[in-house]
């Protein structure tokens, strides 16, 4: 597992102690939504970028693994070291320790090198205050040309969410989210919606809610 050189910080804190009191099998299965927006818009790797992608938030690694299988080389972020020993080990188990690298990153600090032909960020959201913005930013200036940005969004809440009871919490809506990334020319609007899904929560318990789904594509010619 490689690392930054981020010492402890608040977000850092909050995420080990939420990741030490969840279910490791909890997020071990890819996000459904970010499952149908990539298989119908980047079915597998490919291009000059290596077929490398890059997940932003990994958790315990569901969307790391499922690109892992489908032939990406997978850089898995987290800034919990426990999450991402368990990305690791969830790799191992399965054969994919060649394709998945859990990388720890406070991305209010530091951010992988290099591009990546598929960039994916999967509620990336979080209580401590981060400069989410310019990290989300900074995730589409790693997309390679011809690549694709694809983020997947709380538009509401759900009951079991760590957010659930702050009833002030707003969220903007996808085409303000895709306004934030300033993207300028060279880039193709793939998705940009709010539907909505039935959610499973660690209990089983249901509820329906709704998804910011942004994709976005850069062009070939960079």
């Amino acid at each position: 597992m490689s690392s930054d050189t981020t010492q402890a910080t608040d977000s850092a804190a909050f995420w080990e102690k939420h990741y030490a009191g969840v279910d490791p099998q909890w997020g071990t299965r890819p996000n459904a939504v970010l499952a149908e927006v990539v298989t119908a818009l980047a079915p597998g790797p490919g291009g000059g970028d290596g077929g490398r992608a890059l997940d932003l938030g990994c958790g315990h690694g569901g969307d790391a693994l499922w690109l892992a299988s489908l032939g990406w080389d997978v850089t898995a972020v987290d800034v919990s070291a426990t999450a991402l020993e368990r990305v690791a080990a969830g790799a191992a188990a399965v054969g994919l320790a060649d394709r998945v690298h859990p990388s720890r990153h406070d991305l209010a600090g530091s951010f992988p090198e290099g591009s990546f032909g598929l960039v994916t960020a999967s509620y990336f959201h979080t209580p401590v205050e981060i400069p989410r913005e310019q990290v989300l930013r900074r995730a589409a200036e790693a997309v390679a040309p011809g690549g694709l940005l694809v983020l997947v969004e709380h538009a509401s809440l759900a009951p079991w969410s760590w957010r659930d009871g702050h009833e002030d919490v707003t969220f903007p809506s996808p085409d303000d989210v895709r306004a934030s990334l300033e993207l300028g020319d060279g880039w193709h609007t793939e998705r940009c919606h709010a539907p909505a899904r039935t959610a499973t929560g660690p209990g089983g318990e249901t509820a329906t809610v709704t998804d910011n789904v942004i994709a976005v594509r850069r062009s070939s010619r960079g």
